[in-house]
């Protein structure tokens, strides 16, 4: 993933950018950047690693080598950015939130009809905040130029572009996947991924820009540059999964909804019968199944506990390794059991998803070693069907790192994947299938997925404006 925040005010706004961009830091975790631009000075950039130290580490600096009455910055789990790019259409600083997924089509055709180059990365690649202001510069305006990049690409694109007039242009994806917020200060106004981020910084929101929505700020005003367009489908996982639980989207909180997603699994688990009695704790997988399983515990009247501890002090989220098998094994280390919570008893845990069930393995496997009875596992959303091609949420290659599917074909081959809704369904054989097969091999007592339904009853957004497509494949 990624995120950004953006802010132009009649003063210097280092600070407001430095803590605002900090302020994204658990949504990704390769590199961050900010960019500025001072009359005097001009446009200015850096951009560090941060897969081995914090954000704030790696800029807090910045007070001393950048000024500015606008700037931007970046968390980025994939390219450097932002990058000043010098073009036809002026000198201007750009950062993106999304994916390409027809990337090398856009880069042979355009690189081929305008005869030009891309800055080719470690092994060829190119950077794809570069082909995005490509694509913008085949047009002699910004507007036109983000409009045409948007059409052009297959994916997501959410985009902060500072001009080297000191302005801000903030524009929404297409179909609006992802968030952009605008809030106002006394003097400016800022533009951001996350709500929270501007209102610890005296921010008032103003509004969150609608698809494809494309303005522009000054220290003065908010223009309308291109009026939102009317489909939308925002990506469901901000709520179950990678939001912060302080965010808002469409006027809806994180934490609230995790609250009223854990309340409707466990009133489903009562009305079907598969809620276990002789459950001692309801816990979360820490941090986002925390709020779950507040949910449940309260819906299915079983205490809540937290039976292990994260040690975050050492390993932050914002620094965790790239490597997947690095990764597993520091969420292992982090892990610290409160034995008197785990030994004898019948636990009951909610996680914010099961994607490749691996972390999960070893977390269910450390509460057995630590003397636990039975593990029953509950996820906060349906079953993972399908790779995101929209977002790049997951570090997944391959569908078939995804368990549910990797089950499916384990069971029948790829005969299964025509029956995928039926295997989402609890109450099918299939269903049923898939979850003893799922609970044998990750040593569950018990598995039950929230349905989609109580998912989108949790949500309490108009269907029609989710996008559900890794549980139902349905875009």
């Amino acid at each position: 993933m990624g995120g950004f925040f953006g802010a132009v005010r009649k003063q210097d706004v280092i600070g407001d950018v430095f803590f605002g961009t900090d302020y994204h830091s658990h949504l990704g975790t390769k590199r961050g950047g900010m960019a500025a631009f001072d009359a005097e000075v001009g446009l200015q950039r850096e951009i560090h690693k941060i897969e081995n130290t914090p954000f704030r580490t790696k800029f807090e600096h910045i007070f001393d080598t950048m000024q500015g009455h606008a700037a931007i910055g970046c968390i980025s789990d994939t390219d450097p950015q932002p990058l000043l790019i010098r073009s036809n259409i002026g000198v201007y600083a750009i950062c993106i939130v999304g994916i390409i997924n027809n990337k090398e089509e856009l880069i042979d055709k355009y690189l081929s009809y305008s005869g030009g180059h891309f800055d080719a990365m470690t092994g060829g690649a190119v950077n794809t905040t570069e082909l995005v202001a490509a694509l913008i510069n085949q047009k002699s305006e910004f507007v036109d130029g983000i409009r045409f990049a948007q059409s052009e690409i297959k994916g997501t694109a959410s985009m902060l572009i500072l001009t080297d007039a000191g302005t801000i242009i903030a524009a929404r994806d297409r179909d609006g996947r992802l968030p952009v917020l605008i809030g106002k200060a006394e003097d400016g106004y800022c533009a951001s991924f996350e709500s929270f981020a501007y209102q610890k910084m005296g921010y008032e929101d103003v509004r969150e820009l609608g698809p494809g929505e494309i303005v522009e700020l000054t220290a003065e005003k908010i223009t309308v540059l291109k009026k939102p367009g009317k489909k939308k489908k925002i990506c469901s996982f901000l709520w179950t999964y990678y939001g912060y639980p302080t965010s808002n989207y469409e006027g809806v909180n994180v934490e609230v909804m995790r609250y009223k997603n854990g309340e409707i699994m466990a009133r489903n688990d009562k009305e079907s019968g598969l809620l276990p009695e002789d459950v001692d704790y309801v816990s979360g997988v820490p941090d986002s199944g925390t709020a779950h399983a507040i949910g449940y515990a309260t819906g299915s009247g079983k205490t809540f506990a937290r039976p292990f501890i994260k040690y975050a002090q050492t390993w932050l989220r914002s620094f965790m390794p790239a490597v997947q098998t690095d990764r597993n094994e520091v969420a292992k280390m982090k892990q610290i059991p409160v034995r008197e919570l785990i030994k004898d008893k019948n636990l009951l845990f909610v996680d914010d998803s099961i994607v490749r069930g691996t972390q999960l393995r070893e977390t269910v496997d450390f509460l057995y070693k630590n003397g636990a009875k039975a593990v029953h596992m509950r996820s906060a959303c349906p079953p993972i069907m399908y790779g995101c091609k929209y977002l790049n949420f997951s570090r997944a290659t391959s569908e078939m790192e995804l368990i549910s599917r990797r089950t499916i074909v384990e069971l029948e081959g790829e005969e299964g994947l025509k029956h995928m809704e039926e295997y989402a369904d609890p109450q099918s054989e299939r269903g049923k299938a898939m979850r003893k097969a799922i609970c044998d091999k990750m040593h569950f007592a018990s598995l039950e997925f929230q349905t989609l339904d109580g998912m989108i009853e949790a949500i309490g957004i108009d269907p029609c404006e989710l996008c559900t497509y890794c549980w139902n494949g349905k875009e």
